[in-house]
């Protein structure tokens, strides 16, 4: 589970200094599907996660507003806000904590059950759905996107890269 966190940040990063070569136009235009622009879904990467962080540890969840936070060293300083309280969670992560429960009141009053190791993957597989969005644009902009690819990361402890 924290492998994976930890290859999301690093790619998360990447992406951040990749953008760093477009202009604001570029990471403010809108495209098909998503969340909308470049900008806006680094945003919503970084409050999804610490939302569903915050959620487990039962602490109030709020929803930021991405017209505070247009430009890329805006979401980059959210992102270090916000990292450090999820950080803390994912490095204190451990098994026993797989299968407690998690309620979600649903708008229509119902419940949803789920397992907190459950929620930690799908705020993992949250961030690479939309890293994948963001390789689709920077190619349909004519600019290499960042390599999703884990191996070569030098996450593993195994690993002699």
């Amino acid at each position: 589970m924290q492998l994976m966190f930890r290859y999301n940040w690093l790619v998360r990063e990447e992406w951040y200094s990749w953008c760093e070569e477009l202009t604001e136009e570029e990471l403010l235009h809108n495209h098909t599907g998503g969340v909308g622009s470049i900008l806006q879904t680094l945003f919503h990467i970084v409050d999804v996660e610490w939302s569903w962080i915050r959620l487990l540890q039962g602490k109030e969840d709020f929803q930021e507003n991405f017209d505070e936070y247009n430009s890329l060293s805006r979401v980059r300083e959210l992102d270090a806000i916000y990292h450090k309280e999820v950080k803390d969670f994912v490095t204190n992560w451990d098994e026993s904590m797989e299968n407690n429960l998690f309620y979600d009141l649903q708008a229509d009053g119902s419940h949803l059950t789920d397992s907190w190791g459950e929620v930690m993957r799908h705020i993992i597989a949250h961030e690479i759905h939309h890293i994948g969005q963001l390789s689709v644009w920077a190619r349909e902009i004519g600019k290499k996107p960042v390599s999703a690819n884990f191996i070569g990361k030098g996450l593993d402890k195994h690993s002699s890269h």
